[in-house]
């Protein structure tokens, strides 16, 4: 602008004299090659787009600030859980889990709820859903998972069959699938919704004790949904109106807030539970491990620029800081693996020497280096270890044993009737008669667009949750409910075997 003190440069700093016109042989002749302020320029717009996230590919995001209300060191040493009033500065993405970039903000998708904490001891990443479970416990069948909720290979659709035919083909799946098609599968925005770390993980203090917990964010705005009719609407009329929402609320000074709870249940308690505590397709029952409110999220700052905060903003959960790390959770064990290759294919090997990825209360000191844009590698300083010629050593200290014992095996895990029983105390306890209508609805607008065996081998879940349902649910999608009698009387081989195609 007139006035500016600033000019346009090259991205080496050369100022540039035109930016509208190229250099051409003549007024209407051919462009000339050595006009490199325009293939600088052509160069860089082809390469602005990088790979879309897998998963999670839409979302928005903000920067703020975890407050601990309550001193947490008799469980973690954990630097962000240790002083009560203690401030820690994050940064959370929240996005759909299966859609693509252009996908509406009101699709019918469980919500990314990742949060990256910038601790005095390095960066630890919570990387969780809006909701407490997930369909798979299993990361053998993550991948598969994921292609269901993409498009298919042959003609490039989406398409209802593969997803029902994913899930029941996958029972342990019924509880996330009444989450997903309940009220809560279509959040109204990200601000007016729950987060969960959804896996276990460990805590341990400074004298090695360790504890299993998990992590609750609670929204302080309320919980507000969409019905599936409002969700078409909004997707219609503003496919991008959770961004939106999260971008105009902060910048207008009305910054959301949440309550962080955790449940902590010790080693014996863990044994005693009657099923897997650790899988992560059920819920802990607060009983047995009651929330416990220790502090408050408050996000308070846009992001300056979305490509460096929020699209490549990477989350791991593999980024722990001392005092905290990973279950027996078979799921998380894969993610602890897959997401950090994700971001090195995505991004770079030095992806977390992106702002948004670079740890801010301390200094990184690693011994890897170079690779495709680095920086601040330090000078004069030894890349191995042991070394005794300046460079830095790692940092002893007591790490809890965990017992583990058995056969290396791929030992299957039987669906069984405590598969069952978390999704029918959710039908039944949990929603009002309202919500299990609209539940019943949404099931049967996707369930109906399947063919008939899928329908019937679907209808077969619903009958062991909930034999009512399954009822409602058949005269809805006109399927014979007798059929499913008959069906859900069989062991799982012989009812895959009834349903082929």
């Amino acid at each position: 602008m007139p006035g500016s003190k600033k000019h346009l440069t090259t991205a080496f700093g050369a100022p540039i004299i035109e930016d509208n016109i190229s250099q051409t042989a003549g007024r209407g002749g051919p462009i000339l090659l050595q006009d490199v302020v325009l293939l600088e320029k052509l160069a860089h717009f082809g390469r602005e787009r990088i790979p879309e996230r897998v998963v999670h590919a839409k979302g928005g995001g903000a920067f703020g600030t975890f407050t601990l209300k309550e001193d947490m060191s008799m469980y973690t040493c954990a630097d962000l859980f240790n002083k009560a009033g203690k401030q820690t500065e994050l940064f959370m993405r929240f996005s759909t889990v299966g859609g693509e970039r252009g996908f509406a903000d009101a699709d019918r998708d469980p919500r990314g709820f990742a949060m990256k904490f910038y601790t005095a001891e390095g960066n630890y990443d919570l990387v969780g859903n809006n909701t407490p479970v997930f369909f798979i416990r299993d990361p053998m069948k993550f991948p598969d998972f994921i292609h269901t909720q993409k498009r298919r290979p042959d003609n490039n659709l989406h398409d209802d069959n593969i997803k029902w035919d994913f899930w029941s083909l996958t029972p342990e799946s019924v509880h996330q699938v009444v989450i997903l098609f309940s009220d809560r599968g279509v959040p109204a925005n990200f601000r007016t919704m729950h987060g969960f770390g959804s896996h276990t993980y460990m805590w341990y203090n400074s004298k090695g004790e360790h504890f299993w917990v998990k992590y609750h964010v609670r929204t302080d705005q309320g919980i507000k949904n969409l019905t599936r009719q409002e969700a078409a609407k909004t997707a219609g009329m503003d496919p991008d109106h959770a961004i939106r929402d999260l971008y105009e609320a902060i910048a207008a000074g009305e910054h959301p807030t949440w309550t962080v709870e955790v449940q902590i249940l010790t080693t014996e308690q863990v044994a005693k539970f009657h099923f897997d505590p650790f899988d992560v397709t059920k819920v802990w029952p607060h009983a047995d491990a009651p929330l416990k409110a220790i502090g408050t999220i408050k996000l308070d700052r846009n992001p300056g620029n979305y490509f460096e905060d929020v699209e490549q903003a990477a989350f791991n959960p593999s980024s722990f800081v001392p005092g905290i790390g990973p279950s027996p959770d078979k799921l998380l064990q894969g993610r602890l693996f897959s997401y950090h290759d994700t971001h090195l294919h995505r991004l770079g090997a030095n992806y977390h020497q992106i702002p948004v990825n670079q740890p801010r209360g301390t200094k990184a000191h690693t011994n890897e280096r170079d690779s495709y844009l680095v920086s601040g590698s330090p000078v004069g300083v030894p890349n191995y270890w042991p070394n005794s010629l300046g460079g830095p050593p790692p940092k002893r200290m007591k790490y809890p044993e965990i017992p583990v014992s058995g056969t290396a095996a791929r030992h299957p895990v039987e669906v069984g009737p405590v598969d069952y029983e978390q999704a029918a105390a959710l039908y039944n306890r949990v929603m009002t008669t309202p919500e299990r209508e609209r539940f019943l609805d949404n099931v049967a607008d996707s369930l109906s667009k399947a063919m008939d065996r899928i329908r019937l081998r679907s209808l077969v879940m619903f009958w062991k949750m909930e034999p009512e349902a399954a009822r409602i649910l058949a005269k809805a999608v006109k399927s014979d409910i007798g059929k499913v009698e008959k069906l859900a009387a069989l062991t799982y081989d012989e009812l895959v075997k009834a349903t082929a195609g």
